[in-house]
């Protein structure tokens, strides 16, 4: 009796091998199961179109059924956090705006919050201000959940969308321009208030703009939501629940479209939210479908906090008293569009000497911040945007970590997409709305 010399088959990394010397192959592969053992890897990204950003999902699949997902970041990596390390409190501003690049004003209000608790001047911020931050910042969600459902149609096929959806985007970016002098990355909202005051041209553009929007919104719906592939792509897809999304941290729309209505704004009021009249929109389905929901009445829930903070724009400062603190902020844009125009400049120099010093010595080495720690949360579009920032004392801050619902969120993705199709991880995908620019700090 001879004994093959060859294994009938074996285990590797690349899954199960037979060596086959003769005799029929069904008999080998007899106590196999085909279809089981028949699975690819595939990399999604890093620059797949509807990977949001520089993201690389890395796929195992069974047919067109993903039966494994991992979510892999850090290619767009800025090292923003690294970086406030080296400037001074207020140039900070400059450098967080960069990071969740839809949304930069939600991330200057968060780190000036923070810097505010620090220095114990939270009840100081003037009124002007305060209100000025809600009005940008709704403004912001509504531009930003715009990029949502344009980015968001385009990839489920919907071309229109994505054309209309940019289309009303640039209303918002002209008017953050009018008042920061910039579409994106402003760093107008900074420590002790706003980098200067919103002008009569803005506050006209916005009226303009919340006469026209709520008719665009119908069109939006009109469009899609009786659709039919847009509705099989959207609902039942990627479900998360409500049990899964607390479970994983889960916050913002996501959360909200599973039907807990957790919004910060109500639950953990800042900037004075708690006097503003609003609803928390909330869907039961936890699906594409519920969060494309959430997000559309969430704009018109901001349409309603820009129409009551426009009504509350009563004359007065736009950044705190205490000289020691304040940066500049009667600022008036030269006839470049860019410097600061040479009566401001003339008014500065025709001060004391004194005056002049510490002005320049607030620019240039900034205040001191005592020394602490402290978090500070917001309701940004994707959802809790946290500040933990720590001070030594110094001028500059010794730690700046932003707890970004981008990060958080992506966690959910293998939840959402193992078990389903290969087609419906870019719907779940999208539906979590990640901005890796918020991830990869």
């Amino acid at each position: 009796m001879t004994t093959s010399n060859y294994a009938t088959e074996r285990e590797t990394t690349e899954g199960r091998v037979f060596t086959v010397t003769g005799g029929d192959w069904d008999t080998v592969v007899s106590g196999t199961d085909p279809i089981n053992d028949e699975r690819i890897v595939v990399n999604m990204g890093p620059q797949h179109p509807s990977t949001h950003g520089v993201l690389r999902l890395i796929l195992e699949l069974e047919g067109e059924t993903v039966r494994e997902a991992r979510s892999v970041v850090g290619y767009l990596h800025t090292g923003i956090e690294k970086n406030l390390e080296y400037r001074n409190w207020v140039q900070g501003s400059t450098f967080v705006t960069r990071m969740d690049y839809l949304s930069p004003i939600f991330n200057e209000t968060a780190y000036a919050l923070a810097v505010e608790k620090l220095l114990g001047i939270t009840d100081d911020v003037t009124e002007r201000a305060t209100t000025i931050r809600v009005l940008m910042m709704e403004l912001n969600r509504i531009s930003s959940h715009l990029v949502w459902l344009a980015t968001t149609g385009m990839e489920l096929g919907a071309i229109s969308i994505m054309l209309y959806g940019f289309r009303e985007r640039e209303y918002i970016l002209d008017i953050f321009e009018t008042i920061t002098g910039l579409r994106m990355n402003h760093a107008y909202v900074r420590p002790g208030g706003v980098a200067q005051d919103v002008p009569d041209d803005a506050i006209r553009k916005i009226r303009e703009f919340l006469k026209m929007m709520p008719k665009k919104l119908k069109e939006y719906e009109d469009l899609l939501s009786g659709q039919p592939i847009w509705t099989e792509r959207t609902k039942g897809v990627a479900v998360l629940d409500v049990t899964g999304c607390v479970a994983l941290g889960i916050t913002g729309p996501v959360l909200r479209s599973a039907g807990l209505g957790w919004d910060l704004r109500k639950t953990m009021p800042y900037c004075g939210y708690e006097t503003y009249e609003f609803d928390v929109p909330t869907h039961p389905d936890g699906d594409v479908w519920g969060r494309y929901q959430v997000r559309l009445a969430e704009i018109r829930e901001s349409m309603k906090l820009v129409e009551q903070a426009l009504d509350r724009l009563r004359p007065g400062p736009v950044m705190v008293a205490d000289r020691k603190i304040a940066w500049p902020a009667q600022l008036a844009i030269g006839v470049d569009g860019m410097g600061n125009s040479l009566e401001h400049v003339a008014k500065i120099m025709g001060q004391s000497m004194e005056s002049l010093i510490h002005h320049f010595k607030l620019v240039t080495e900034g205040f001191r911040v005592p020394p602490g720690q402290v978090y500070v949360g917001i309701e940004s579009p994707r959802g809790e945007l946290g500040v933990h920032a720590v001070s030594d004392g110094g001028t500059r801050p010794y730690r700046v970590h932003y707890r970004e619902p981008s990060f958080v969120n992506l966690q959910a993705l293998p939840a959402m997409a193992e078990g389903g199709l290969i087609a419906d991880v870019i719907a779940g995908g999208a539906s979590l709305d990640p901005v890796m620019g918020g991830c990869d700090r």
